[in-house]
């Protein structure tokens, strides 16, 4: 399976010049944990970087900054691992496993943000497959059955 079958298209974006305060209010406004940073060249959203709940909470709040001083472009995660659409699921499921990543924006041609991927949507593909995975071997049975009556 590629991994820009899984990801959610709908992806919360902001520039680097945007503050941690502002970056916080998207984060509350759409119910979401991340913020992708993208550098907007010729209409198209470039990744640079991500800034997440946690990076806000450990690098401003904790160490009692104004994170309306700041920019996300200080404190965002700029050795981003990107995946490619066309990318397969376990493939990423490894980069994100042996880098300590739950999330993972998605690029299409030109590098371009198509998406991002979380571990919990890539759990929930997992637990689906599981579930197919599951239900074999009663199938099994009632076809034998069947089939040798």
């Amino acid at each position: 399976m590629e991994v820009g079958k899984l990801c959610t298209v709908d992806t919360i974006c902001c520039a680097r010049d945007e503050s941690v305060q502002g970056a916080a209010f998207l984060m509350r406004k759409h119910h979401v944990g991340d913020i992708v940073v993208v550098d907007d060249t010729d209409s198209q959203r470039t990744p640079a970087g991500i800034v997440t709940d946690r990076d806000i909470v450990v690098s401003v709040v904790a160490l009692g900054l104004d994170p309306n001083g700041l920019q996300v472009g200080d404190i965002m995660t700029d050795d981003l691992l990107t995946a490619d659409e066309h990318d397969d699921v376990n493939v990423i499921i490894e980069r994100m496993r042996l880098r300590g990543i739950r999330r993972v924006p998605v690029v299409g041609e030109g590098g371009r943000l198509v998406g991002i991927v979380s571990a919990d949507d890539l759990l929930g593909f997992l637990a689906e497959e599981m579930e197919d995975l599951a239900r074999i071997s009663p199938y099994q049975q009632q076809h034998e059955r069947r089939t040798r009556q």
